[in-house]
This record gives structure tokens, C-alpha cells and sequence, in this order.
């Protein structure tokens, strides 16, 4: 018995002891959590709890040339209630105001309100959403209601803004101003001038502590943020309203008319590069158009006709011809190699022309005649002087996606037979319309190359700018003065002259000069029917160029037309119509002119005086 006693004794004891020793280690665990890693974990508990949320700031502005906003970022608040912050009594107290100040703002039932403010009470719902998308006053208008004109350490009221991106001029060159949008991984695509200037117009971030809440909601610890956002600078571009209005109205009337795929216009300012408008417009599929594409930057595409100027003037420069060496173009069809056919729109052909009046009727046998019977037995000696002219390379825009053009080379694996003729009406080549229309610029621009630009400057309205965009010149001399005269005159007598593909939207009031392109499409794939590209680029008045304008015109229906005379060339004439009526003219009066006006002035003064007397 003793002995049994003993062991129960021993044992106690040995429990006891284990439990003083599990103690101390428990103990001693608790202080080194408390003291050694004390800060450790708060941190980590606060940064469980607390967050700082980034705060987006407003991008800058952009603008047309005249200061009407184009692209603005507008502040949008959302409203949220933390309902058990408020005493019950309080709530009580105003409930019937509040709700009825909050329909009155948000344009909602008063009922409803109250019995979703009640619920929120009753369940203590500390993120209520009461509304969203406000506008500054609209907010303005709730932080003044009963209970909610507190602080929202007594009233609860959370309000978070939001901004939002807004073009108040609608659609208009919408996809030159662009956007600039994330994707779910976290890569930015940036579209047009928003997304080539994204770096001036994001501003700095700011930032606002909140506080984990119940539901995994987060919820602004105070009224003010850690650190304000900063706001972006403003663009001032070189688009003018005006002008682009009438170009978008004129591309879109043309587009449903014939029935097109998509089409695409700019105008530009013929010495400064400028571009005034530019106009994109896709065809959806239930026959409604809308700026899909940035069709005048992006899209690379055989000419076609409008390519036949820059052949011209590559023989002109190396005095292969003149304007008035005759070419045989025959009865208008050429072949090679026994299949391959070259062929005029008009039947019969044009017989024997100068070759000023090849690029006036827009003989394909004549300017084919002109390259390959020159050039076959040396066709770098061709392809070089294109070369030397720059149409081999981009314009080199800020905006992203600018088409590459393609000049084939002698020299590339794939070069044959066909490049050089094909070449030379517009096949087998790639330039996008903006590529087409600066080297047409040059030559109004008496064979300077000038850098399409589509920004003024970059700056905050009232201080000095931050960036300015001068004229810029790619090429001072795309090829010699009198070969620029040549080319002028034979531009002027496509539109002048009875016989020119043009003629018909030659003005009384001014003139215009300029090439038609009619190019087909889908020629060689099996199974694909013919389709064609219309176009006209131009520029005007003659006598002093002040804008060059580019039409291209993608898949009309060829039941209703698909001539670059009759689909592109007229949306170019109601453009440049338009433009030159709203343009001030300057008159000039000589000495002995002023002097009549105003003896005739004087007149009539005396007769009126005579009159109310």
C-alpha cells in the first residue's frame, strides 16, 4: 500500500513538474511574441486590415486647334452609407428627410430609399451602396442632407470618386485621339494620341488609407487622402472642328451611298503639315458606319493610280522622258509573258499620247510603257529614285500602328519580271493614304517633303507650354523645280481639262488639282470576286496650295460605282467646297481703286445726311 502510494506520488510530481516546465515555455513564447517580434506582426495585421488604394488622377485634356475640348477626364462619385456609425436615435430622427433629399438628387423613389437605409440599420451594414456615377454637384447636394453633413466618424457617409474619360465632341476623330485602356494581366494598350501621349496626360497617382471591413469590403479610414493626385498636362492638337465636321459628314454621305466597306479622309495644311481632319469609318454589320480603325494611319494598301504621280516623276527626274514624248499605248492592252495583261479603262486604248496626257487620262498601258521600256534592262536605276524620294520609308508618327510601305527591290528573292511594270500603276506596292498624301503635299509644297503633325503643343492652359511641335521637314526636295512645275501642270489638267479622269468636279469658283486611283483587290485569289479601292488626292486652290486632302474609298458596291472619279472624287470637292467658301478672302486694291471707293462712300454719306435732314 505504502509502495502503491509512492508511484502515485512520483507520478504527480513528475506531471506536476511537466506542467510547470510546458508553463514557462508557454510563458516565455508569449514575450519573445510580445517584445521580440511584437512590431512583426502588428505590421502584419495592419497590412491585413489596412491598404493605401491608389487613387487615379485626371488626365489631361485634349483640344482641337480653336480650344474646344476634344477629350476630358470627368469626375464620377460613387455614395455608400456605414450605418452603424450613426446612434439609431439619430437615424430615426431625420430618416424621413434624408430619404426624401436622396430621391430628390438621385431621381428615385422615396420609399424604397427609407426601406433600404432601415435594412442597412437593422443589419448594421457598414458599405451600403446608395448610388453611383454622380456628378460633382450631385454629391455636393448629399454631403449637405441631414446626418450626412457630418463627418463620416459621426454620419458614416463614404464617398469615393471615380474618373471616367469623356469625348464631348462625340465621335469625332475618334480614333486619332484614341484611348488608353488595361487589360486583365496588367498590359496597357494604347490607342491614338491618348495612348502616344500617355506619358504627359496620366498626371501623378495619389493615395487613401482605408480599413478592412466585414465582407471583405474596404472602407476610407478619413475624409482626406494620404496624398492628392496630381493632374496630367493638356494636348492642344492641330485638328479643327470645323473641318473635320465637314469631312466626317462628307466620307459617311459617300460611304452609304455606295454601299463601302470602310473608307478614311485627312486634310492637312499644305505648308505647315498640319493635319485639320481625319475621318475613319467602318461599316458594321447591319450597314451603319463608325470610326472602327485608324484606316489613314494603319492600313497599308496598293494605290493603285495615285501612284502613277511618283512613277511620272521618277522618269522626269532622270530624263528618260518629257511631257511631250509621244507614247504608243496602242489599242490599250499590253501583254507579258504571253498571259499577263496590262489593260486601259477606256476600250480601244488612247493611241499615241504625250506623256503629260498618260497621267492626265490615267493611261495604265502608257505609264507601264514609260517604266518598263526605260528601265528593264536597269530597274535599280527606278527603284532607287524612289528610294531617294523617301516613299520607302514611315513618316515616322507618334501614334502607334503606322503601316509599313512596301517598295519591292531588285535585289529581294522575290523580285521578277512582273515588279517593275505592276509597279509602275500601283501594284505590287504599299503606302498607307497619310504616306499618299504627304508626298502629294510635297509636291504643292514646291517639293518639300513636310512631317504630317497632329500636335501643337503640350501644356497647362494659362502657364508656359511644357513641349511645342514645329514643322518639321522629312525631305527639302523630293526632286528638281522643273519637274515639280511638270507634274503640277498635269495634276491641274486632270481636274482642268475635258479629258482628265477628274473633270468632273472641276469649280468655277477654284481650282483643284490632283490623281484618281482606281485599284482592284482580291485579283488574285481563286474564288474571291474583283473588288476595288476609289480614290482622290489633291490639293487646293492651284495657284497657292493652302490644304491637300486624301479620299480612299475600300469595296464600293460596283453595281452603284467604284471609279475613283465617281466615288472619292466628289466627297474631295464637297470638302474642299466647303473649306474655301468659309475661308476669308483677302482683296488687294490698288491706290487709285481705295481712293474711287471712297469717293463713292463719301457720296452716298451726303445723300443720306440730305435725306434726314
Amino acid at each position: 500500500m505504502e509502495k502503491t502510494l509512492r508511484k502515485i506520488m512520483n507520478r504527480s510530481y513528475l506531471i506536476a513538474f511537466s506542467l510547470l516546465i510546458f508553463s514557462m515555455l508557454l510563458i516565455g513564447k508569449l514575450f519573445h511574441l510580445q517584445f521580440a517580434q511584437g512590431d512583426k506582426y502588428k505590421a502584419l495585421a495592419s497590412k491585413r486590415t489596412l491598404k493605401n488604394d491608389i487613387l487615379q488622377p485626371g488626365r489631361g485634356n485634349i483640344y482641337s486647334d480653336d480650344g474646344s475640348i476634344m477629350a476630358t477626364s470627368v469626375s464620377r462619385y460613387e455614395i455608400r452609407w456605414d450605418a452603424a456609425v450613426p446612434s439609431k436615435t439619430a437615424y430615426q430622427s431625420i430618416k424621413v428627410e434624408l430619404a426624401q433629399g436622396l430621391a430628390a438628387i438621385i431621381d428615385a423613389n422615396e420609399n424604397d430609399i427609407l426601406r433600404k437605409l432601415d435594412r442597412a440599420v437593422n443589419r448594421k451594414n457598414r458599405y451600403l451602396l446608395i448610388a453611383k456615377g454622380l456628378t460633382f454637384s450631385q454629391q455636393k447636394k448629399i454631403k449637405k442632407l441631414p446626418l450626412f453633413n457630418l463627418s463620416s466618424h459621426k454620419g458614416g457617409l463614404i464617398i469615393e470618386q471615380n474618373i471616367v474619360r469623356e469625348h464631348p465632341l462625340g465621335k469625332i476623330a475618334e480614333r486619332t485621339i484614341g484611348y488608353e485602356m488595361q487589360d486583365k494581366q496588367g498590359k496597357f494598350l494604347r490607342v491614338g494620341l491618348e495612348g502616344a501621349f500617355s506619358e504627359y496626360l496620366k498626371g501623378e497617382e495619389g493615395r487613401r488609407l482605408k480599413q478592412k471591413i466585414a465582407g471583405g469590403q474596404w472602407k476610407p479610414i478619413s475624409d482626406n487622402n494620404e496624398k492628392e493626385p496630381t493632374e496630367g498636362f493638356d494636348i492642344h492638337t492641330t485638328i479643327n472642328v470645323n473641318i473635320q465636321d465637314i469631312a466626317h459628314a462628307a466620307l459617311l454621305e459617300q460611304l452609304d451611298k455606295f454601299e463601302a466597306d470602310h473608307g478614311c479622309v485627312v486634310v492637312m495644311e499644305t505648308n505647315s503639315g498640319k493635319v485639320k481632319a481625319i475621318a475613319n469609318l467602318g461599316r458594321t454589320e447591319v450597314g451603319t458606319y463608325y470610326e472602327r480603325l485608324n484606316y489613314a494611319v494603319g492600313e497599308a494598301h496598293e494605290p493603285g493610280s495615285t501612284f502613277k504621280l511618283i512613277a511620272m516623276i521618277a522618269a522626269l527626274e532622270d530624263k528618260v522622258i518629257d511631257e511631250n514624248t509621244l507614247i504608243k499605248t496602242g489599242d490599250g492592252e499590253l501583254t507579258f509573258y504571253g498571259k499577263y495583261k496590262v489593260r486601259d479603262s477606256k476600250k480601244g486604248g488612247y493611241g499615241t499620247i504625250p506623256a503629260s496626257k498618260v497621267l492626265e487620262v490615267s493611261s495604265n498601258t502608257g505609264i507601264v510603257k514609260i517604266i518598263h521600256d526605260n528601265y528593264k534592262t536597269n530597274p535599280k536605276k527606278f527603284v532607287d529614285r524612289l528610294y531617294n524620294m523617301g516613299i520607302n520609308k514611315p513618316i515616322g508618327l507618334p501614334i502607334k500602328g503606322e503601316g509599313i510601305p512596301k517598295i519591292p527591290y531588285p535585289n529581294d528573292a522575290d523580285w521578277d519580271g512582273l515588279d517593275l511594270p505592276w509597279m509602275a500603276y500601283g501594284y505590287g506596292v504599299a503606302m498607307t493614304p497619310l504616306q499618299t498624301l504627304a508626298f502629294y503635299n510635297a509636291v504643292a509644297n514646291n517639293g518639300e517633303l513636310v512631317k504630317p503633325r497632329f500636335i501643337e503643343k503640350i501644356g497647362v492652359i494659362g502657364e508656359r507650354p511644357h513641349q511645342e511641335f514645329g514643322r518639321e521637314i522629312i525631305n527639302p526636295s523630293i526632286c528638281s523645280q522643273s519637274t515639280i512645275e511638270k507634274v503640277k501642270n498635269m495634276m491641274f489638267n486632270v481636274v482642268d481639262k475635258k479629258w482628265g479622269t477628274a473633270h468632273n468636279i472641276k469649280d468655277k469658283d477654284f481650282t483643284i488639282a490632283g490623281k484618281t486611283g482606281t485599284c482592284q483587290v482580291d485579283y488574285n485569289r481563286e474564288g474571291k470576286e474583283v473588288q476595288y479601292i476609289s480614290s482622290f488626292v489633291g490639293y487646293f486652290p492651284v495657284e497657292k496650295p493652302e490644304y491637300s486632302c486624301i479620299v480612299v474609298i475600300h469595296r464600293p458596291n460596283k453595281r452603284l460605282g467604284y471609279y475613283g472619279s465617281t466615288v472619292a472624287a466628289p466627297v474631295f470637292k464637297k470638302i474642299a467646297k466647303k473649306i474655301y467658301t468659309a475661308t476669308p478672302k483677302k482683296v488687294e486694291l490698288k491706290m487709285q481703286e481705295i481712293k474711287s471707293l471712297a469717293s463713292d462712300l463719301a457720296v452716298v454719306k451726303m445723300e443720306t445726311n440730305k435725306k434726314s435732314l
